[in-house]
């Protein structure tokens, strides 16, 4: 509708143009006296539309750090890393906050707000559109002609089934049409309301699924080796990170064994070495029996799902297996040992310790490898390096250096199993330079100094997983999705009004007038109104011609004869009074001209009543805004 009025205030009032929104009204200043005053003042700013949107782009923008720091709550071991790497800025963030931002206590106040200033927003606005649901539709202005859209015509049909007519096409258009007098006012678009409340109900469960997921959550990691099991306990897994309502006493009982990984690359093109496939071939159980395995695989972005936790499949790689003995001819370590890829073509790198290695020269010892495992190594390591060129084992190499002394290990301080102190370890030499390897599968090597051996037996694939717990997902999801079908049906659904009023003439004739109003500039209810009047046509046919007037000189030609009858088309008779005279309904009718300011919008002077039905007339400034 333009700002532009092109009726008297009395046709529609202020509450009757607020009826087509249920959002709050809005105050910018405070109201009231004192403390209550400002109280409500405040109130009403928190749970404005303005203060909500801020609120959601502050919280967008406090969740940056969350992504571009580490998080102590994701991985422990890399926040220390970035500690360690970045000692100045260190206490800086600490103060800030910036290594826990989702649980720090400014993020948690805009959560708060946004939570309140939602839940401020939608309790009033639902309650406002119950009412509206039950209110019945809006009688009919006083002045019809003043509304954007209007047609109307004469008709011999009488006025009483003319109305019966417009209500049973009304309804029968899905519109909520009653029935008063001599008019029938309809009213459609109520899922453009019911689109805004779903939106905002969405948002708040979508905030409501993350804070539950923060709260009542948990996940932890494992690298299981091929051939190797996993049970879920905290003694198995590699790390843990709990909530407040998600703790170890509340892990699924369940378990598996890994038996097999597949992993395919790309062997040409530009993209070669990319993985085309990643599975990990499992045998899983629930409960505490673990004979009852049911065959499963999971991949990539496609988890296993037991009881309520879900297994994801996060990484891949290879433990090399090795078999050490000492001078004296005894196994003192064999098995796998996971290295960790460091590149795109899985370089990997690790350590081996072997803490039960004996006496040496009457001394207690124990031995340190530190290398490199090459799934597809180069065959001169002069130009590149020790790097692999394919991430396939094609051609495995296992490339080491060793240390003897003390690993630290019996000191009872925690070590990173993947990382060698070598602060009481002494790097072993052969011929006067650091003793390295380069073993092939079945290769092994004398270690200098008569520490015995190191067979390289091959190597076993190794399959990382993320056993996740978190309750709130479905919530979170389910909101996103209805959070979208809400925002189409608030964007793409008109509310709209159509009155249709008959009323008999001075000259006995039929007059039906048909108006629309939108709440947004659209042709829709033009195009409703039309083609409710070409409906409306069987039950009400427009006049042939008009009755001859009392003069002998051409209506047409006449100012005061057309002025007389657009006059009688667009007023409306009092029920209680004779029929109005022609020089009465002049007078009328310039009243109202002076009381209306003439605008180009004014149907009044561009739409005569006709004997053909007219057609619907649209507001006449087209950057007019609602």
């Amino acid at each position: 509708m333009s700002d532009t009025r092109t009726r008297p205030p009395e046709d529609v009032t202020d509450a009757e143009a607020e009826r087509l929104s249920s959002a709050p009204a809005e105050s910018d200043a405070p109201t009231g006296i004192g403390v209550l005053g400002w109280f409500r003042w405040m109130w009403r700013q928190l749970t404005s539309m303005r203060v909500a949107l801020i609120l959601l782009f502050l919280l967008s923008l406090a969740a940056i750090p969350g992504s571009l720091i580490p998080q102590t709550s994701r991985n422990s071991f890399q926040v220390d890393t970035w500690k360690q790497a970045h000692k100045s800025l260190t206490p800086v963030y600490e103060k800030l906050q910036l290594f826990d931002v989702y649980s720090s206590v400014w993020f948690s106040a805009i959560y708060i707000l946004l939570f309140v200033s939602l839940a401020g927003c939608i309790i009033p606005r639902t309650w406002q559109f119950v009412g509206v649901l039950r209110a019945r539709p809006p009688a009919a202005p006083r002045n019809l002609t003043r509304m954007p859209v209007y047609a109307a015509w004469h008709t011999e049909a009488d006025p009483e089934a003319v109305n019966r007519a417009a209500h049973a096409l009304l309804k029968k258009r899905r519109f909520r049409a009653h029935l008063d007098g001599t008019a029938v006012a309809a009213e459609k678009g109520y899922l453009r309301e019911v689109g805004n409340l779903l939106f905002h109900f969405s948002l708040f469960a979508l905030l409501a699924g993350f804070a539950w997921a923060s709260l009542a959550s948990g996940q932890g990691g494992k690298l299981v080796i091929g051939g190797q099991g996993y049970s879920n306990t905290m003694t198995q897994m590699d790390d843990f990170t709990g909530s407040a309502f998600y703790t170890s006493d509340d892990l699924d009982a369940f378990g598996f064994k890994l038996d097999g990984f597949t992993a395919k690359y790309q062997s040409s093109g530009d993209q070669m070495g990319t993985p085309r496939e990643f599975a990990a071939h499992i045998r899983y159980w629930t409960g505490s029996d673990d004979t009852k395995l049911t065959k499963a695989d999971i991949q990539v972005n496609h988890p296993l799902e037991i009881g309520g936790s879900k297994v994801f499949l996060i990484g891949h790689g290879y433990a090399p297996m090795v078999t050490i003995k000492n001078a004296k001819g005894e196994t003192v370590y064999a098995g796998p040992t996971a290295f960790l890829p460091q590149d795109g073509n899985l370089t990997s790198t690790g350590v081996i310790k072997v803490n039960d290695y004996g006496e040496k020269d009457g001394k207690k010892t124990q031995l340190g490898f530190q290398g490199y495992f090459l799934p597809t190594a180069p065959s001169d390591f002069a130009h590149t390096g020790p790097i692999s060129l394919f991430p396939e084992a094609a051609d495995p190499m296992l490339v080491l250096t060793a240390y003897a002394g003390d690993l630290g290990t019996d000191s009872g301080l925690p070590q990173n199993v993947y990382q060698l102190n070598t602060q009481h370890l002494t790097q072993l030499k052969q011929d006067g330079d650091i003793a390295r390897a380069r073993l092939k599968p079945g290769q092994g090597w004398v270690l200098p100094d008569g520490y015995g051996t190191l067979t390289f037996d091959g190597y076993q694939e190794w399959a990382s997983f993320t056993i996740s717990h978190r309750p709130g997902n479905a919530i979170a999801l389910t909101g996103a999705v209805c959070a979208i079908l809400g925002l189409i049906g608030s964007l793409f659904v008109q509310r709209r009004r159509i009155w249709v009023r008959a009323v008999t003439t001075p000259d006995g004739r039929t007059l039906v007038e048909v108006a629309g109003l939108a709440r947004s500039e659209s042709a829709k209810i033009a195009e409703e109104l039309a083609e409710l009047a070409v409906d409306l046509q069987d039950d009400a046919p427009a006049s042939e011609s008009e009755p001859a007037s009392d003069s002998d000189s051409d209506p047409a030609s006449d100012p005061a004869s057309e002025s007389a009858a657009e006059s009688a088309s667009a007023s409306e008779p009092e029920p209680a009074s004779e029929p109005a005279t022609e020089s009465e309904a002049r007078s009328e009718d310039a009243r109202d001209e002076a009381a209306v300011p003439a605008t180009e919008d004014t149907p009044a002077e561009s739409t005569p009543v006709s004997d053909g039905p007219s057609g619907p007339t649209s507001p006449a400034d087209p950057s007019s805004k609602e």
